[in-house]
């Protein structure tokens, strides 16, 4: 079962997607919130699985929220990961663009259909992103950060392992990765998990952000 935080400090809105999610096979709501604060608490006290998170919010904004629940020493402490999926009413939003540097793992329009809403957070539990890399790319275009030199951490990867984040920041799904590498779906799943450890990244998604943030693909 996949437990689902709704944020949004309207509570017409909430309700609404809160019927769509308990409707849902596999998936039901665990709490709401109304702004970011009451948010990083609720996560604390509910451990959900995603938070759908609103980004323009009084009190805290959503932006925050996510770096806060996102932190490397609250993750540090959990027995499994929270995903984020940021909710805007602006599609190429600045704000959805630094969530998603903050370890959010993509975002959605608030008029998507209930369909595309489920399939997100299916999408985003099993550590994928919401957005093509292209389109991801795109928004990290949009809201431009001088790209850097790639950390030591990267010149610690073999070059098995540079091969495969090259195809994981393109895209590929495992079996997609391991087809075109010639390895077990299996193996390619051992090569990422140590490609994550060794850059200090959460999932796919920040795979996706740091190769872009540092020119590698």
């Amino acid at each position: 079962m996949i437990e689902v935080l709704l944020v949004d400090d309207q509570a017409l809105f909430s309700e609404g997607v809160r019927v769509i999610v308990d409707a849902q096979e596999g998936m039901h709501v665990v709490g709401t919130a109304g702004d970011g604060v009451e948010a990083v608490a609720a996560v604390e006290r509910l451990r959900p699985d995603v938070v759908l998170m609103d980004l323009r919010m009084p009190e805290m904004d959503g932006v925050e929220a996510t770096r806060q629940i996102l932190a490397p020493d609250r993750v540090a402490r959990r027995d499994r990961p929270v995903r984020v999926i940021v909710l805007t009413t602006f599609d190429l939003d600045d704000r959805a663009a630094t969530a998603i540097r903050y370890g959010a793992s993509g975002f959605l329009l608030k008029d998507t259909s209930p369909r595309q809403l489920a399939e997100a957070i299916r999408t985003v539990h099993a550590g994928n992103a919401v957005l093509a890399p292209a389109d991801l790319a795109s928004l990290l275009d949009h809201t431009y950060a001088a790209p850097s030199a790639p950390p030591p951490a990267y010149a610690t990867l073999t070059a098995k392992e540079r091969e495969i984040f090259a195809a994981v920041a393109a895209g590929l799904s495992n079996a997609e990765v391991g087809a075109r590498v010639f390895l077990s779906e299996s193996t390619v799943k051992t090569h990422v998990g140590a490609i994550l450890r060794k850059l200090d990244l959460r999932d796919r998604v920040q795979v996706v952000v740091y190769a872009h943030d540092h020119r590698l693909v």
